[in-house]
């Protein structure tokens, strides 16, 4: 007998079409980095688990910047849906999907993305309720022209691409039907960062803001 499974919980309302994809190394950078981001039109980012501070970064952007519609990234395991949760990230996003992870964020019911490769798995995570995935990695999976083939027989759902996704070709991947926004790390980079210079950091979201908005 087949099972057709509730919905997921939608994801927060945002603008932006991009979402910065972040590790943070300093929590002091957190919300300084997350009011540039909203400055220059930025209304989403997710802060990643990939650094020992990233709950913290979460947690301090939570608190600090309400308007802010706060994922946590790289959540590829059951015990951290929780730990996100209490830090008060509004959704998270994984580059896979497997049934235990699917299960965690059920319970919470905590708004996912999960991270898809294949034409299988985005028809597995379509069968655990799930319309919005991420292509991850998106240029190793074949970028524009793995959309273009999975936008035929798997018209129904759509991508966050993510890995690979930059200025110069950041219009070309928004243009495609099935994509519904970008993922990308470079609105954030390293030096910028270091440096503490958020105006930079304002004007490449702006920047990015204009390009999404012109595709």
């Amino acid at each position: 007998m087949s099972h057709t499974p509730s919905p997921m919980p939608a994801l927060p309302a945002f603008q932006s079409r991009v979402v910065p994809v972040i590790a943070l190394h300093d929590v002091a950078h957190a919300v300084p980095l997350a009011e540039a981001l909203l400055a220059g039109g930025i209304d989403v980012m997710e802060i990643t688990l990939r650094t020992p501070q990233g709950l913290a970064c979460i947690a301090a952007v939570a608190r600090a910047v309400p308007a802010m519609q706060l994922g946590a990234g790289t959540v590829t395991q059951a015990a951290d849906v929780q730990r996100v949760v209490d830090a008060g990230a509004r959704f998270a996003l994984s580059p896979g999907c497997t049934p235990t992870l699917v299960d965690a964020v059920r319970a919470a019911q905590l708004p996912f993305v999960p991270g898809v490769m294949t034409p299988s798995e985005v028809m597995t995570a379509r069968d655990h309720g799930f319309r919005l995935m991420k292509l991850f990695p998106a240029a190793q999976a074949g970028g524009l022209a793995m959309l273009q083939a999975l936008g035929g027989p798997l018209a129904d759902v759509r991508f966050c691409p993510t890995g690979g996704i930059s200025p110069d070709n950041l219009a070309s991947f928004l243009q495609q039907k099935n994509v519904a926004m970008v993922g990308g790390s470079w609105l954030t980079p390293a030096d910028a960062l270091a440096a503490h210079d958020w105006p930079r950091i304002t004007q490449l979201a702006r920047a990015a803001t204009q390009a999404a908005a012109a595709a």
